[in-house]
Parts: structure tokens; C-alpha cells; sequence
């Protein structure tokens, strides 16, 4: 693809109108254009675009940011990284590609004097599909000599697709459709394409002795763009053991990063396309920022999400549990009304599909805040009998285990849940849950070196720091005691 310049100062034809690239911006009509197309973006953002690109090729510090753009009020760092983000994703690039808009790391940002805009083909159809996406795992590849290699990937490639299948939001092709397919060995696009699906998840196997390599990566479709890729070495005596862990690893950690790829979807959706799937992918970023105000803004697109869809499960079970994270930490009404509204909200969700496990969390989740201990704990394993890869659900558990006392049980359920998704959104709570239950157990130390690895999660929640306070005050005390009374 060609690399077209762009203006510098925004030399275009009227003072109103900068173009670069294939966009245009028009000052007067508050208009960003790709190509003639018409794109929808914030103010702030736009007014954040027109700067850099009046001042193309230029770094444009932070300070100038603050001042054009925010009029010189006292604003973060995070909002300024926020709009930034907000100008990469309309322009179709990203904080790793930095294709158009450049980080100058201590100084500022830098819109580029040439830029590779990403091909829109194959991004406006992923854009513009409607509804949960669809991933077809292709068969791992065996790259050892003796033959070994070639059970253990066709086990994995199998638990995989039947573990994937229990996420109820995602469409998975079934293996047996896979190995029908021409071009199952070959190009994974082309795969796709048959299939029509929007996500590929493609591995290997090599084994040396007793040792075996297993890597994964998670493709997008349209391009071939790798979204998320690990590997894992492991001891390969126990095939069938190495198979279970490797499966479950893979594929929490594989739900985790497609969910929020498709969270980044939805909020490059055009308002007028958005159905009830985008207002739920929408409804959960907010919901994992953990404020009061987004918790409120989740709670109101979940409601618009369930009048799209009235029988959408996963957003009754999201609004239930949003509403019982605003009574818990974010002093909403704590009235009996509401503790109704939310389990009645939980149990419809149910209703809708009693096989998706994250209704049955939910529930959990509200006969927990209800001081309902035994029917929290049936309703959380229930929802891990259903789908043994969902990370949140064993922290949900471990929470009401630590209620009932079984402590030792809670820690090895938040262990887990950090150890099947250690980049879930939800990680802070896996760290500052556990802190919490080292507390009841009186081992302050661990308690404290929890509690401190939740804080230092980007979207904690303040209780992760009351946590490390608590668990600081305990030691603190301690080695008080222990000096007055020489010990």
C-alpha cells in the first residue's frame, strides 16, 4: 500500500478544512470525513485531532494539549490518554501500531507526516457484524518427528473447541466441520472465510524427551492481525494431565482477550448500528472501570441492552451484578427493593439460557450480598460445572467460602482464578478477595503482599487499598506488641 503524504500545518484548501491522508477534518462543520465517509467522534476528540494535524510531524507536548484543547484546566494525565485513545480508534489504528498518531514517550504526541491507514475491507466487516462473533480453532499442528506431538495437539485442539463452546456468547465450529474442510491445514484466512468466521485460533505442539512446547495465538480474521498469543512448557509424562491444564489455560485466557477485543469493537460501532450485543460490550467496559459513575452508566446500557433483546441472559446477569456492586462499593440504596430487583433480574437471566454459566454467577453473586451463604455457594458451582474456565467464578466462590470460614478452600479458588486469567479485568478483585481472606485467617504478611499487587492493577477499586491498610495495621501492631514486650 502506498504511504500518502500528509500536509504539514494542514495546508489544504480553505483555513477550515485539514486534510491528511485519507481524512479530512473541517473546523467549521466539526466534520471528520475518510474517503467522503462521514465518522462519528466526541468533540474533545476532534478538537485534539485538529491540533495535531495542524501541526503535523511536529511533537505537540501535553502542555499545548492541555492548553488548546482542555482551555488550560487542570485535567489527568488518564483523560488526556483517553482521548488519545478515543483519536487512534476512529482513525483505525492503535496505542501498538501508532500508525498515525505517534507517542513521543516525556513529551507529547506526534501525528505522523506519513501514514499506512489500515485497510478498511476487511475491518468495516468485522465492524459491522452483528451480534457475538464466531472463532473456528484450527487443528494444532504436531512439529515433532516421533509421532508423540500428534496426540497431545489433537487432545488440545479438541478440549479447546468443547471447553470455547461453554462461553454461551461465543459461536465455536465444531471440529468435526473443521477437519472437512480443504483448507483446514492450509491458510487459516481462508479457513475463516469458509466458515465465515471473525476469529481463528491457530497452535502447534514440539515435544523433546519429556518435555513439550504447546503455542497458541488468536487471529483476527479479516487481516490475519495476531490479537493474543502465549506459549507453555511443560513436563509431558502425564499427557492427559498436561492436556486438562493446557486446555483450561488456553482457553480462559483465549476468552478473556476475545471478550475484550470485541469490547473495542462495539465502541467503534456507529451508534445507529449498535445492537443489544454492542450495548452489552459497551455496558462492560464500563462496568470493569469500577467507578460509581460508569457502574451507573452500565446499569442504564445493560437496561437498553435487554429492550433490544429480551432475552438476552448475559445482560440481566451484568445489570444484576452491577447493581450489587453499587450497594457494596458504591454506596447505592441498600434497601430490600433493590436486593429483590437484582436476584429477580438474575433468575431471568437464567430463565433465558440455564445453561449460560455467567447467570449462575451472577445469582451467586447476589444471594452473597443477600447474607444467602449455602444458596451463593450452590449457584457458584453450579456455574463452574457449567463452564470450569470461567476465572470469575472461582473468585466469587473463594469470597463466599471466606465467608463461611473454609479459608484455606477460598485461597486455592482465588489461586485459580489468577492462574486462569492473569490479564482478566477482574484480576484486581482475584488479589484483593484473597488478601481479604489472609486477613480472616491472621497470616498479615501474605495479606499484605496481595492486597498490594491489587492496588497496583490499573482499574482497582479502593477497596483493594483499604485491604493493604488493614493488612499494614495488623503487622504494624504486631511488631509493636513484640517490642514492649521484648520478644
Amino acid at each position: 500500500m502506498s504511504r500518502p503524504a500528509i500536509p504539514r500545518e494542514g495546508r489544504a484548501d480553505s483555513d477550515d478544512v485539514v486534510r491528511f491522508g485519507p481524512f479530512e477534518l473541517n473546523a467549521s462543520r466539526f466534520e471528520l470525513r475518510r474517503d467522503g465517509r462521514l465518522l462519528h467522534l466526541e468533540p474533545r476528540t476532534f478538537d485534539l485531532l485538529m491540533l495535531l494535524a495542524r501541526n503535523v510531524g511536529r511533537t505537540v507536548t501535553r502542555d499545548e494539549i492541555f492548553a488548546k484543547v482542555w482551555h488550560g484546566r487542570i485535567v489527568s494525565d488518564a483523560a488526556l490518554s483517553s482521548q488519545v485513545r478515543s483519536a487512534r480508534r476512529v482513525l483505525g489504528d492503535t496505542g501498538d501500531a501508532q500508525q498515525i498518531i505517534a507517542t513521543v514517550h516525556g513529551r507529547g504526541f506526534r501525528l505522523c507526516e506519513a501514514i499506512s491507514a489500515p485497510d478498511e475491507a476487511a475491518s468495516d466487516a468485522a465492524s459491522d457484524r452483528p451480534g457475538p462473533p464466531t472463532v473456528v480453532v484450527q487443528s494444532f499442528a504436531s512439529l515433532d518427528g516421533d509421532g508423540r506431538g500428534t496426540v497431545l495437539a489433537y487432545g488440545i485442539t479438541e478440549d479447546v473447541v468443547t471447553a470455547l463452546s461453554k462461553y454461551r456468547w461465543l459461536r465455536v465450529i465444531p471440529q468435526s466441520a473443521v477437519l472437512r474442510l480443504a483448507t483446514a491445514g492450509d491458510d487459516p484466512g481462508a479457513m475463516a472465510r469458509e466458515v465465515h468466521a471473525d476469529y481463528v485460533v491457530t497452535g502447534s505442539v514440539r515435544g523433546d524427551g519429556h518435555r513439550a512446547r504447546i503455542t497458541v495465538q488468536a487471529l483476527s480474521a479479516g487481516d490475519l492481525r495476531c490479537l493474543w498469543s502465549e506459549g507453555f512448557d511443560r513436563d509431558m509424562r502425564d499427557i492427559f494431565d498436561l492436556q486438562d491444564e493446557i486446555s483450561r489455560l488456553i482457553t480462559a485466557r483465549l476468552a478473556t482477550e476475545l471478550g475484550i477485543t470485541e469490547q473495542q469493537r462495539a465502541a467503534r460501532q456507529h451508534r445507529d448500528n449498535r445492537g443489544a450485543w454492542e450495548l452489552y460490550q459497551l455496558g462492560s467496559v464500563e462496568f470493569c472501570r469500577f467507578t460509581s459513575v460508569s457502574n451507573r452508566r452500565c446499569q442504564r446500557l445493560m437496561r437498553q441492552a435487554i429492550r433490544e433483546d429480551a432475552g438476552f441472559s448475559s445482560a440481566y446477569a451484568r445489570l444484576a451484578y452491577a447493581m450489587i456492586l453499587e450497594m457494596v462499593y458504591f454506596d447505592g440504596a441498600r434497601d430490600r427493593g433493590r436486593m429483590d430487583e437484582a436476584l429477580d433480574l438474575a433468575l431471568r437471566g437464567v430463565a433465558c439460557d440455564d445453561q449460560d454459566a455467567n447467570t449462575l454467577f451472577a445469582v451467586g453473586r447476589v444471594r452473597l450480598a443477600r447474607c444467602e451463604y449455602d444458596l451463593a455457594i450452590d449457584a457458584l458451582e453450579e456455574a463452574l460445572r457449567l463452564n470450569p474456565c470461567l476465572a470469575v467464578t472461582y473468585c466469587g466462590l473463594g469470597d463466599s467460602l471466606a465467608y463461611e470460614g473454609r479459608l484455606d478452600e477460598a485461597i486455592d479458588r482465588f489461586q485459580t482464578a489468577i492462574d486462569l486469567s492473569p490479564h482478566d479485568p477482574f484480576r484486581w478483585a482475584f488479589m484483593s478477595y484473597r488478601a481479604l481472606a489472609h486477613i480472616f485467617g491472621g497470616d498479615f504478611e501474605e495479606a499484605a503482599l496481595w492486597a498490594r499487587r491489587a492496588t497496583q492493577v490499573p482499574n482497582a477499586h479502593f477497596w483493594a487499598n483499604a485491604h493493604l491498610v488493614s493488612a499494614l495495621g495488623h503487622l504494624a501492631r504486631i511488631s509493636h506488641e513484640r517490642a514492649v514486650s521484648g520478644a
